[in-house]
Parts: structure tokens; C-alpha cells; sequence
């Protein structure tokens, strides 16, 4: 018998194509040159906004497809990039920041960040439901939970750089470059310190830390660097 709808029955079979040409990429992620997985690496999915974190293990799995791009970011390491060819299981090494230990916190030019309007679907996934046990235990409310940590600690630290940036600083120490940015990496002041104080106590903090940076022995002025082993 002839199809009277053969239009709808197109629109059907490729719908169904493009849902199941999405799947779950799985993998690992590692620090470069050694064994150690990495906990907490924030991965997105460039084309679809799709995100989730790695487990204690330094494993994760996502929704994506081919042809799509994963950011792979966490605190001390190189941001990495994967462009997705095929759906087997993934080993991402990222490579440790060659830099001081809070240098890369120290910027102030990294643009605003409202998770709650960029992802709003985390916070939805992450509520809890007392008659729904599934927001307790499924992997998406877990991860939900996870990634709104991680943005919490994200905004916290953008935070700090607006009240402790490089120009503020600069302008009440006579420090420059490399001794600006040590000074800066030891005596960043603590989220709760910069909201529980107003410009004027942020300048006495920054003076009265100065003496103690001019008291340290010229060796005990700069964090130790980060070790970073070269791939074999």
C-alpha cells in the first residue's frame, strides 16, 4: 500500500537519525607525562553547550557527537581542546601551567560569568526533590550538584580579581612584572575578606602585606614553579 504521507515519514526517519547520531563519549583525563587522573575538569561542548566534570577517578562521559568540539579546563593546567572524529573511549592529557601557582587567578580581564543564565538546566538538574530519588542519585543530579560548585568557586574567583587586580595593586605598591605578579600570587586576599570589606580596608591590606613581601628573604618572594614533564 502506497505511503499517503511520505513527507511526514521523511521528517520522522530523519528526526530519528539525528537523535541517534548523539552519543556518550567516555574517557579519561590525565596530567601530562605521568599516571595521575584529574578530578574536577570542567568539560563543554563548544556546538551544543552540553556540559559535565570528571569524578574523583578522572573519569567522565558526555553527550556529543561528531564533528562537535570539547574544552577541557581545570585551575593549573592548559586549557585542551578535542574535536570529536568517533565515539570510543577518550585519554585527554592536559599539561600543567609553567607558571606561578595563582598566576593564572590573577587576571582581571576574564569577561563576566552568569552560570545561571548561561546554564540554567545545571540548576534545575541540580534541586533535590524529597518524593523524587532520583534527584538524589542519578549521575545528571550528581554532575548537576559538581558543576554548581564549580561555578560558585568560578564567580568567587572573578570576584577577587575585580577587587585585587594587577592596575589596583600596581597602583599601591611600586612593584612591576614578575615581582608584581608574585607579590600578588602570595597575599591574594580570601573571597570572604573581599566581600566583608570595603575599598578602604582592601588598601590597608595591600600595604600592611607589602611590609611583610619587603620583610621574606629574597628566595621566599616567589612561589616555587610548577613542575611540568614533558610528553614521552
Amino acid at each position: 500500500m502506497q505511503c499517503k504521507y511520505p513527507y511526514i515519514i521523511l521528517l520522522l526517519v530523519l528526526a530519528s537519525f539525528s537523535a541517534s547520531a548523539q552519543g556518550l563519549l567516555k574517557g579519561s583525563v590525565y596530567e601530562n607525562g605521568t599516571n595521575n587522573k584529574l578530578a574536577d575538569v570542567f568539560i563543554r561542548d563548544k556546538n551544543t553547550k552540553q556540559l559535565t566534570i570528571t569524578d574523583k577517578q578522572g573519569n567522565f562521559s558526555i553527550k556529543t557527537e561528531a564533528g562537535h568540539i570539547l574544552i577541557f579546563e581545570c585551575p593549573g593546567y592548559v586549557s585542551d581542546t578535542l574535536y570529536v572524529v568517533d565515539l570510543t573511549q577518550k585519554k585527554i592529557m592536559l599539561q600543567t601551567q609553567t607558571i606561578a601557582l595563582r598566576e593564572v587567578s590573577i587576571s582581571s580581564t576574564r569577561a563576566t560569568f552568569d552560570p545561571h543564565k548561561e546554564y540554567p538546566e545545571i540548576y534545575e538538574k541540580s534541586k533535590v526533590y524529597v518524593l523524587s530519588p532520583s534527584t538524589w542519585f542519578s549521575k545528571d543530579a550528581k554532575d548537576a550538584r559538581r558543576l554548581k560548585k564549580y561555578f560558585e568557586h568560578e564567580q568567587q574567583e572573578r570576584r577577587i580579581d575585580q577587587a585585587f587586580s594587577r592596575a589596583y595593586v600596581g597602583s599601591l605598591v611600586p612593584l612591576k612584572g614578575q615581582e608584581l605578579e608574585n607579590f600578588m600570587a602570595l597575599y591574594r586576599p580570601s573571597y570572604a575578606f573581599v566581600t566583608g570589606n570595603d575599598a578602604t580596608s582592601m588598601a590597608v591590606y595591600i600595604n600592611d602585606s607589602y611590609k611583610k613581601y619587603l620583610a621574606l628573604p629574597p628566595d621566599k618572594r616567589a612561589l616555587p614553579k610548577l613542575d611540568t614533564v614533558k610528553a614521552k
